[in-house]
């Protein structure tokens, strides 16, 4: 069985200011020098809320914080001041593309799927997030469209230089 890298109780804190994110420092797991900015890609959970393939970001000096997005602290019921569980492990799979994703690009010229594919995994999984924070089958169906058609505009700007 896997052994966490982490497995306590943490504080939640939030940076100063408007718009400021609301973290747990993680000060046990060391940036990852070969990554951007030293992320560090983790799975797990926090008070049971199942994270996959998230990132720990950098916080100067070396540090890592948890960001805990503001969908996941209503999950939990959790805010700033609160205590909460935050169980980690490595995190060493590759981004999986939803299976409808897929499906909408078979109906785009191969190329649109390559483009996407060609983007780091940190680019496809922001889509994918913003994508699947989508409240309603409707905004999430217009996020798709619009992504397909940022994808397409891309490669019309890659076929002009050429």
């Amino acid at each position: 069985m896997e052994t966490p890298l982490v497995n306590g109780d943490y504080l939640l804190q939030k940076f100063p200011g408007k718009g400021g994110w609301t973290y747990a420092a993680i000060p046990e797991i060391l940036q990852n020098k070969k990554n951007p900015f030293g992320w560090v890609k983790v799975k797990g959970s926090v008070d049971g809320y199942e994270l996959k393939q998230y990132k720990l970001m950098p916080m100067g000096e070396g540090r890592l914080f948890l960001p805990v997005k503001a969908a996941i602290r209503k999950k939990i019921k959790k805010e700033a001041g609160d205590y909460v569980n935050i169980i980690l492990y490595a995190d060493k799979s590759s981004i999986k593309i939803p299976d409808e994703i897929v499906d909408c690009f078979q109906d785009e010229p191969s190329k649109v799927f390559e483009t996407f594919l060609s983007f780091t995994e940190g680019e496809q999984k922001a889509y994918l997030d913003w994508i699947y924070e989508a409240k309603t089958d409707d905004t999430k169906a217009n996020r798709i469209l619009k992504m397909m058609e940022r994808l397409k505009r891309k490669l019309k700007f890659y076929d002009k230089e050429a």
